[in-house]
């Protein structure tokens, strides 16, 4: 009975193993949670599995799997592999370079894991880079607009306002400073947005029964108000009714 078990867990994995190699991804995830759900404690199948979700962009999911992987076996290279892979690609490099470096512990001068750490330092650099410069351009856009409205109000308004070399020069800083800002919101705005690539779907089976309930009170007050009763109770209280 067990080796009929693990041998219809190796052809699933096996399936599974198939699927990626055609990139069906979706049909190797299904293998792969069929196979986990005959032997929830197959660290290899929650690696694998993770993998497909990363390639279907499931990054939640991708996570939660490497993460069990290490969980079941904390002395596997490639649980902390996977874990560096899915953080590299949601642009958490700082905690993904961490984890290569804990594979890297665990299987020194491995090739894949050193050429993925230096891809994850190049990314570092550039965002950080990107971080610094960014804001900047928008400065430097803001004084180029901040000239040309300067310019405009001189050349086509029959009476400028911007008469005074002063007023120019507060007119032209002030627009690059509101280009800086611009810019600098628009960079925490896409490292809010990258946070939120791990985060857990939103259920909508709860927000929908929680609107159910919201939407009639007072038929969960009802409930509330009267108790069930067992079929023995309910003959005894439909007797005392009658009489």
């Amino acid at each position: 009975m067990t080796s009929t078990r693990e041998t219809e867990i190796q052809n699933l994995k096996e399936q599974g193993n198939t699927c990626v190699r055609e990139e069906k991804y979706e049909e190797a995830m299904f293998h792969y949670t069929h196979a986990i759900k005959l032997d929830p404690q197959n660290f290899s199948l929650y690696s694998n599995r993770s993998f497909v979700f990363l390639k279907m962009q499931q990054f939640h999911l991708a996570m939660m799997d490497a993460l069990m992987t290490i969980q079941l076996k904390p002395d596997w290279t490639k649980g902390y592999f996977r874990k560096a892979e899915v953080e590299a690609q949601t642009f958490h490099f700082q905690e993904a370079l961490q984890s290569y470096n804990k594979a890297l512990s665990l299987q020194p001068n491995d090739p894949s894991i050193l050429q993925a750490m230096h891809r994850a330092s190049r990314s570092l650099l550039k965002d950080e880079r990107a971080d610094q410069q960014i804001p900047w351009l928008g400065a430097g856009v803001g004084i180029i607009l901040g000239v040309i409205v300067v310019i405009s109000d001189y050349v086509f308004a029959s009476k400028p306002t911007l008469t005074h070399p002063l007023l120019m020069a507060l007119m032209t800083m002030s627009v690059a400073m509101i280009g800086f800002g611009i810019a600098k919101g628009f960079r925490y705005f896409v490292k809010c947005q990258r946070k939120s690539l791990l985060e857990p779907p939103v259920d909508l089976y709860d927000e929908n029964k929680e609107e159910s309930n919201n939407a009639d009170p007072e038929k969960s007050t009802e409930k509330e108000r009267h108790p069930k009763y067992s079929k023995a109770q309910a003959r005894q209280r439909f007797k005392r009714g009658k009489s």
